[in-house]
């Protein structure tokens, strides 16, 4: 049932994650094997999750979080929202993939504040 005005519209994601684009932007990308990827397309790679609605998962860049880390990029993931995660650039893209839940065994460089 909907209400006037309000339209519902599925998706088949099973979480979301939004990462900072200026964040990801100010470090030149950071991730990936020449390290000039950004964190949202390396981590769609990584877990290769179609981009749009039907996908598994929705990776949503956003314009500012407004944390701002140095040499970091700043991510909410949706099933944690009182736990923001700061990446350092750098770290392995399985590594964040798996610190937030999405991969195998977690690694070190990842801060929560």
């Amino acid at each position: 049932m909907e209400a006037r005005g309000l339209k519902t519209v599925r998706s088949d994601w099973a979480n979301t994650l939004l990462v900072c684009k200026k964040c990801s932007k100010k470090i030149g990308g950071g991730f990936g094997p020449k390290g000039k990827t950004g964190l949202a397309k390396a981590l769609r790679a990584e877990l290769d999750v179609a981009k749009g609605r039907k996908g598994s998962l929705g990776i949503i860049e956003v314009k500012c979080l407004g944390v701002c880390p140095k040499g970091a990029v700043t991510v909410v993931n949706g099933a944690a929202p009182g736990e923001w995660l700061l990446v350092r650039e750098g770290l392995p893209i399985a590594a964040v993939a798996a610190e937030l839940g999405l991969g195998a065994a977690p690694d070190k460089g990842i801060a929560r504040d």
